[in-house]
């Protein structure tokens, strides 16, 4: 897409709104309700399709099927991030009405983090073709290491504090409770840190590793920087009422990281070939509609055999309780004397 600055200068404008808007709706402290969730989260779709469509009046289908695709797919990593927030938010026990504050900076962090990741992109791969070579076998690395990881345990039981994060609570030191929403306060004469500080640097340091994997995937899907930025961008917005609304349904989705590491290595494929094909190497090159299509499909069969593998699990274990009542009763009742005798 011929994207001019004035273009680019008005859809940071307009995000900036966006954020604004978000920012002052939640500006409260408070636990935010499934049906708050549900309607934000639908707006954020809604916003995010609008746009879509608009690239495809603007820009054309290819552009339009690249940003859905790119869409869809930082969407998908983004949920399966949800389940280290919510390790972190139980690390540091964070207040339910303080925990959307919490994710309100943190997604901003990420925004800002997956910029700076996409400009460096961009001009490396402007420059050196052979970079596609390196994002496709870390891809590919990358889906192999989500299967061994959800071979052994889907996700880490508890979250463990980086080196960083150690060293800046070791300068700084940490206050014993929270205190509303405030980073710093004064105690002892000595400014300290909040615990609410110390998570939000948690998850900052965190979105880092995050965007690790999700640059690289996008760009297998589209070499259009305002494609990958405005994809990112609005994956990221909904992000805090997703958490919200699928809390609950997160220990559901077993299958996801299979999924995942299925989609990760099907963009590192594409991404192998097209670097071969830059290379002059009569290859195979995979569409966009194909791309899009599959990552719909994979997720889609994902989300079904999880639920599934839940339901059935849920039912092993009500099968497994009442067994043991049952014998708790049987038991209990042999162990009665005989009054008749």
């Amino acid at each position: 897409m011929n994207v001019t600055l004035n273009i680019w200068l008005l859809t940071v404008a307009a995000l900036c709104v966006l954020i604004a808007v978000d920012f002052f709706i939640g500006r409260k402290p408070h636990e935010v309700s499934i049906k708050e969730a549900g309607i934000w989260s639908a707006v954020w779709i809604a916003l995010a399709v609008i746009f879509g469509l608009g690239v495809a009046v603007f820009g054309g289908g290819q552009p339009a099927g690249e940003f859905f695709a790119g869409f869809i797919t930082e969407k998908s990593l983004s949920v399966d991030n949800l389940f280290v927030f919510v390790l972190i938010m139980a690390k540091f026990s964070v207040p339910a009405k303080y925990q959307q504050r919490v994710l309100m900076v943190g997604v901003l962090v990420a925004l800002v983090l997956r910029t700076i990741f996409i400009a460096a992109g961009a001009a490396i791969i402007s420059t050196f073709s052979w970079v596609f070579y390196i994002f496709g076998a870390f891809l590919i690395w990358t889906a192999w290491k989500l299967v061994q990881d959800a071979r052994h345990d889907q996700h880490e039981e508890e979250y463990e504090e980086n080196k960083l994060l150690k060293a800046v609570e070791k300068r700084f030191g940490v206050a014993d409770r929270y205190h509303g929403t405030k980073l710093f306060i004064v105690e002892n004469g000595k400014r300290v840190m909040t615990p609410m500080m110390v998570v939000m640097l948690a998850i900052g340091s965190t979105d880092v590793l995050f965007a690790l994997d999700s640059i690289p995937a996008i760009y297998g899907l589209t070499e259009d920087p305002y494609i990958v930025f405005t994809a990112n961008a609005f994956a990221l917005m909904g992000l805090r009422q997703l958490y919200f609304l699928i809390g609950g349904l997160l220990k559901r989705l077993v299958h996801l990281s299979y999924g995942l590491s299925i989609i990760l290595g099907f963009i590192g494929v594409k991404l192998v070939l097209h670097a071969l094909h830059e290379s002059g190497v009569h290859v195979p090159e995979i569409s966009i509609p194909f791309s899009l299509g599959f990552i719909v499909l994979v997720l889609a069969v994902t989300t079904v055999t999880s639920l599934r593998a839940s339901k059935k699990q849920v039912l092993a274990e009500e099968a497994a309780a009442a067994e043991r009542k049952a014998d708790g009763s049987g038991s209990g009742s042999a162990s009665q004397p005989d009054r008749t005798a």
